[in-house]
């Protein structure tokens, strides 16, 4: 599965099935992306695309030494689940 960011558009996207799955972000400031929403259709649903996109999205912000709003639950669970993302988290 091939993820792609999309700066232009604040977003992390994957096309899958013909389907486009994507987790939406704002740039807060120079140094604060805010992930606040991610989707994938339902009949896609359970089959990990939206842990890869998140996934993705947190190893961007960590390369380029970013912190992240997880406005968006599922980016809360994900972090919750991985805590080796912890430190990126604007507190």
């Amino acid at each position: 599965m091939e993820i792609k960011h999309d700066k232009d558009n604040q977003r992390f996207f994957s096309i899958v099935e013909g389907r486009e799955s994507y987790l939406q972000y704002l740039k807060i400031d120079s140094v604060t992306l805010d992930y606040y929403k991610t989707y994938v259709p339902n009949e896609l649903r359970g089959k990990g695309i939206a842990g890869k996109i998140v996934e993705t999205a947190l190893n961007y912000a960590r390369e380029n030494n970013l912190m992240i709003i997880p406005s968006c639950s599922y980016v809360e669970t994900f972090i919750e689940h991985h805590p080796n993302y912890d430190k990126m988290v604007k507190k």
